[in-house]
């Protein structure tokens, strides 16, 4: 702890726990962004003539020659359309090297080396990131507010104890390894005196620059509104009038001469203005870029597909981004192999240990790692909710699709709302609390694609093969007689089961069960008015399995109605379905929560660890459960379903409507 800061770090414990203590009443496990720790409002600018920040090397992604970083005419052939399917290893290659253990390097990250010192080094100083690299010359965005505002107006990028670097104390100079992904302005590093809490600027370093700060990057998939269309979206710095923006995708193993296919992208972007509150829009505001989706439509269940990214500029050249495959969904009803990742709460985490101290999201990295590494072994990612914890800090947003990007480049990945993506007051959610710093949900909806019918209201439903997910929209009212309501009946009611069997809920906060002592505290295992609402729902369409994140652990009941264990049996079930399985699966990456002392009946396992879970459907009557920990990527718990169509239709208590004693 000695070169990270005692002093510093011994000075928060205190703020630290006055704000725990506070931000208990709106969460069962609320956390701390690193960046709100800055007082950046406090800021004075104090240069001195023996402090010096240096960066090397300047210019970043430009050691080698990568496709992002050319510029090719329209008739460029695409390198991989002549492959068949039969070149399985050639593709498992390809995902590698795009993917990687961690984000890839090249031209959209970068490790550097920054240099620093000056004659009266303290435990209080630390280095930060900022960008754009002119961070003390634009104007405060409400002077009136804070009168006598210093030039620094914006929050950093990260930050890290200067005495991080041994002997910084004892020689007055050190080293430090960031690692920065492209985010279409150049950086600077900034010293600063002080602490977090008064901060004084000593030394700026000059900026550093990516070769192509405006490269289309970190590409993410979705399944599209129907089970023949996959949707990418990604990130860039070209307006539509700089470039049009597009994707070239076509099947693997097509004839030799078929020429790929090209889908414009529509573009979208939001301002400071759609911003509803602190710090989202002000220190914590940072231009988002421009955010492309293109619809790859008409595809062939289960078929191998090739996809790259670009922008054909004026003069008709092309700015590429990397190559990726991904495999259509399979049909509806299809039976086949199907394998379903669902996790909430992961959040991201700094890989060269910045914002170490706040242990924010401890297990972020660790659940995106053990999946990248598993990327050959499932189909799908369900996020529900609580996706980078930006709270209102939208630099955070890049990062957080930066960590992710060897996963949802390959694989569709649907989200659903948490509380740190929606919720301020006043705002029309259902939770008149301010978890999500201002951003209202505007960064969600924009960076993501998911098939909503309309994208303010964040619940949707996907067919996937065996399955049907009905994604529900937590924060906001999902009671009888709202939109919502109608909708998750309509998503429950509408699935054939003969043909999709599985049929699975799922939604951020606990609407049904968990064993979290904040809830316990609070006199309830769930939301105000969740499973009361929704249970005779759950029962009445016989739904298999609810998902819930927003406690951050691993939990699961038995199949329950009403709070009573509908059996009692643990690890396999089959025969008559007679009640939902209950599942927290919260535990992606962020600091963990407590459970009750008290283990309800129905509480079957509980783990406080970093996990997901994974789903597989052998068939239309073959389910297994795993959860697995993110640590080892080793199962800890586990249940099978065996289960033919006629249980299904079986009636137990309220599943049925009423008979008639007509002939």
């Amino acid at each position: 702890m000695g070169r990270r800061g005692r002093d510093s770090a011994a000075a928060l414990v205190v703020v630290l726990a006055a704000a725990a203590a506070a931000a208990s009443a709106s969460s069962p496990a609320e956390g701390f962004q690193p960046l709100s720790k800055i007082a950046v409002h406090r800021t004075t600018v104090e240069m001195q003539p023996s402090a010096y920040v240096r960066a090397t090397p300047s210019l970043l992604g430009g050691q080698e020659q990568t496709t992002s970083q050319k510029r090719e005419k329209n008739h460029t052939i695409f390198p991989f359309k002549n492959l068949s399917l039969s070149t399985g290893p050639v593709l498992r290659q390809l995902r590698t090297a795009s993917a990687g253990s961690g984000p890839a390097l090249g031209e959209d990250t970068e490790w550097v080396t920054v240099k620093y010192g000056w004659s009266s080094p303290s435990v209080h100083d630390w280095i930060a990131v900022f960008s754009p690299a002119d961070f003390i010359s634009g104007t405060c965005p409400n002077p009136a507010r804070h009168p006598g505002e210093p030039p620094l107006c914006t929050a950093p990028i990260k930050y890290r104890y200067a005495n991080y670097s041994a002997n910084y104390i004892y020689w007055g100079k050190g080293s430090v390894r960031f690692q920065l992904i492209n985010q279409r302005y150049n950086f600077s590093f900034a010293l600063f005196t002080g602490g977090l809490e008064n901060p004084k600027l000593i030394a700026v370093s000059e900026p550093i620059s990516f070769k192509n700060p405006k490269a289309p990057v970190f590409p993410r998939l979705a399944q599209g509104k129907t089970h023949d269309e996959m949707t990418v979206t990604w990130t860039s710095g070209y307006d539509i009038s700089e470039a049009y923006p597009f994707v070239e995708w076509g099947a693997v193993g097509a004839a030799a001469g078929a020429e790929p296919a090209r889908t414009p992208a529509g573009t979208l972007t939001f301002s400071r203005g759609s911003m509803c509150g602190e710090p989202a829009r002000t220190v914590g505001w940072r231009e988002p870029g421009f955010i492309h989706t293109a619809f790859m439509r008409n595809l062939w269940p289960n078929k191998e597909y090739y996809y790259k990214i670009g922008h054909e500029l004026q003069d008709g050249s092309v700015v590429w981004g990397k190559p990726y495959t991904f495999r259509a969904p399979p049909s509806p009803g299809q039976n086949s192999l199907q394998r379903v990742i669902v996790f909430g709460d992961m959040g991201k985490a700094e890989r060269d240990g910045s914002n170490e101290f706040a242990n924010y999201q401890p297990g972020s990295l660790n659940t995106t790692d053990t999946l990248v590494k598993d990327l050959d072994n499932y189909d799908i990612v369900f996020h529900i909710g609580d996706l980078p914890y930006a709270n209102g800090y939208i630099s955070q947003w890049d990062q957080f699709t930066a960590q992710v990007a060897p996963i949802t480049a390959n694989k569709p990945y649907m989200i659903a709302s948490g509380n740190h993506e929606r919720d301020w007051p006043n705002t029309g959610g259902f939770f008149n609390v301010k978890d999500s710093g201002g951003e209202c949900g505007v960064p969600a909806e924009t960076y993501y694609y998911y098939p909503a019918e309309n994208r303010a209201n964040f619940w949707y439903k996907v067919d996937y093969g065996m399955f049907r997910f009905c994604i529900a929209d937590s924060e906001h009212d999902w009671r009888e007689g709202t939109p919502q309501y109608a909708f998750i009946e309509q998503c429950l009611s509408t699935v054939d089961r003969k043909h999709q069997p599985w049929l699975v809920f799922a939604a951020h906060r606990v609407l049904g069960y968990s064993s979290n002592d904040w809830y316990a505290m609070e006199g309830s295992f769930e939301e105000p008015e969740g499973r009361e609402s929704l249970q005779k729902l759950w029962q009445k369409y016989r739904v298999d399995i609810a998902f819930f994140g927003h406690v951050h652990n691993y939990e699961r009941t038995c199949p329950v109605y009403q709070s009573r264990c509908m059996t009692n049996e643990k690890s396999h079930y089959s025969g008559t379905m007679n009640g939902t399985i209950f599942v927290v699966a919260g535990g992606g990456g962020s600091h963990l929560s407590d459970y009750t002392t008290a283990v309800p009946k129905w509480s079957i396992f509980r783990d406080r660890d970093f996990g997901f879970v994974k789903l597989t459907a052998f068939n239309h009557s073959s389910l297994l459960f795993e959860y697995k920990r993110s640590s080892d990527g080793k199962v800890y718990d586990s249940f099978t379903v065996d289960r033919d169509y006629r249980d299904v239709l079986s009636c137990v208590h309220d599943s049925c409507f009423p008979t008639t004693l007509a002939t």
